[in-house]
């Protein structure tokens, strides 16, 4: 048996639609004629055997045939008894004739009355010499010598008419039926498939950059929250695809200004521009600038690991306060070269954080140099812990000259800078660390905040969770991977 191939879901949708209410309908059409066809002959039965009761009462009280012909003028009916040697036949319609002396008759009632003991029975049939079906009702008349099966027979050509009208009408109906399943199963199928042929051909343009298509969304079924989530994906695609366009125009900029300046150096040393009295100064020039990409590409393959979730937070119990002493040590000359007065605040002597110590310290390190950067000579770093029930607050603080408000909520997007020279400068950093520290701090399921002020210094609040000196890590060191 060939296998039936569809083309789409549409075409298997519709085929299963149709095949389905289509077989229903003809199961409850044969089901309804089936009923009503053992009803009618149900019916008929009891008729034919109250017909018969009354023959086998006649009979045994006046012992004569001709009392039973008024029993068959009402329906047309044929009333035979048999007896062991003879058979008495009554009827009005001349149809029955041809059947009157059957001697198959004979030998099925002498059969009845032999094998049953349970008469009245009734059966369906066709006789041989009639060409109408016939219902039979046999009952049990008389006793002793003279006990004999009486059979009413009925001519049930009228009910098979009333059945194959039944039967045609059941068809007429699984027609009708037919083309308004078909219709319906149509529409349905093409409500439900179309959005997902929108979608595929939308996908298809997104494949090759363009995300401006949207899907058209109506009502609130599966198909729409589908599409409007398609939508939400695109939106946030396009926002990649200018955030991904601005990042390769920013990191070319970040690189190809001070390559050019360096090649400029060095080829005005080569060509003697710049006397040799003035190299040494020059390429101290050239190696600042060398550093700075340095650190630049180091925090670019940072953000990078970050981000594509190749780095995982490995998840410890420490105190963030011995932290914090620590990284402030590895900062002590800058903070007194530039002769800063440092304010260092703990609520508690110690405060443990459930956090990654490298990644943290990496955080730390970020906003202290920051904060040493952007800040004159002569003024206030400060560093303050604050532990609540679940979590600990860590802020660092400057009194430097600020952030300008309309600058404050761009501060952590990549390569964003305040000051927007790119000459170099010891003020002029890459725009990377303050975006990491926001990744790192995400991914710790955290936050960050920052209040500033131009001319009155800035602050940098960021939380951590707080953990029980008894705490251990039952997971290998591992939580919730980025």
């Amino acid at each position: 048996m060939a296998k039936i191939r569809f083309k789409s879901i549409f075409d298997r949708m519709l085929f299963l639609q149709c095949v389905t209410v289509l077989s229903l309908l003809l199961i409850l059409g044969l089901g309804i004629g089936y009923v009503s066809r053992m009803q009618s002959l149900g019916m008929e039965k009891d008729i034919l055997v109250e017909k018969g009761q009354q023959a086998a009462r006649l009979l045994e009280t006046s012992g004569s045939s001709l009392e039973l012909k008024p029993l068959t003028e009402e329906r047309k009916l044929l009333i035979q008894v048999i007896y062991p040697q003879e058979t008495v036949s009554a009827y009005t319609d001349e149809k029955w004739a041809s059947l009157v002396d059957l001697p198959t008759e004979k030998t099925r009632a002498a059969d009845v009355l032999r094998r049953s003991s349970n008469l009245p029975e009734a059966m369906e049939r066709y006789f041989s010499g009639a060409k109408f079906p016939v219902y039979t009702v046999y009952v049990r008349v008389g006793e002793g010598s003279r006990e004999g099966v009486l059979l009413v027979h009925s001519d049930i050509t009228r009910w098979n008419t009333a059945f194959r009208q039944v039967a045609l009408w059941t068809l007429a109906i699984c027609v009708v039926a037919a083309f308004v399943v078909l219709f319906s199963s149509y529409y349905t199928a093409k409500r439900i498939i179309n959005p997902f042929v929108d979608m595929n051909h939308i996908v298809q343009c997104y494949s090759k950059g363009d995300f401006s298509q949207r899907i058209p969304v109506q009502g609130r079924d599966e198909a729409s929250q589908l599409g409007k989530s398609f939508n939400e994906m695109a939106d946030q695609l396009k926002n990649l695809e200018v955030t991904r366009q601005s990042f390769v125009a920013n990191v070319s900029h970040e690189l190809r200004s001070p390559l050019t300046s360096m090649k400029g150096f060095l080829e005005a040393m080569m060509d003697g521009t710049i006397p040799p009295e003035e190299h040494e100064n020059y390429i101290g020039i050239v190696l600042s600038e060398t550093r700075r990409m340095t650190a630049m590409v180091n925090d670019l393959l940072d953000l990078a690991r970050i981000e594509s979730g190749i780095i995982t937070v490995n998840y410890e119990v420490f105190d963030i306060n011995e932290l914090i002493r620590r990284t402030l040590i590895t900062f002590e000359a800058r903070i007194s070269e530039k002769r800063m007065e440092l304010d260092v605040r703990f609520s508690t002597e110690q405060a443990y954080v459930y956090a990654d110590s490298n990644q943290i310290s990496q955080v730390l390190r970020n906003l202290i140099d920051n904060a040493i950067k952007y800040s004159p000579e002569g003024r206030t770093l400060g560093v303050s812990t604050y532990a609540l029930r679940k979590e600990v607050y860590v802020t660092i603080r400057d009194t430097g000259v600020g952030i300008p408000a309309e600058d404050v909520p761009h501060i952590f997007d990549r390569f964003y800078k305040v000051e927007k020279a790119h000459t170099p400068s010891p003020q002029v950093g890459s725009g990377l660390g303050l975006a990491i520290v926001k990744k790192i701090i995400e991914a710790h399921g955290q936050s960050i905040t920052v209040k500033s002020a131009r001319g009155k210094g800035t602050q940098f609040t960021f939380t951590l969770e707080k953990a029980n000196t008894l705490k251990r890590v039952t997971d290998g060191g591992r939580k919730n991977g980025t």
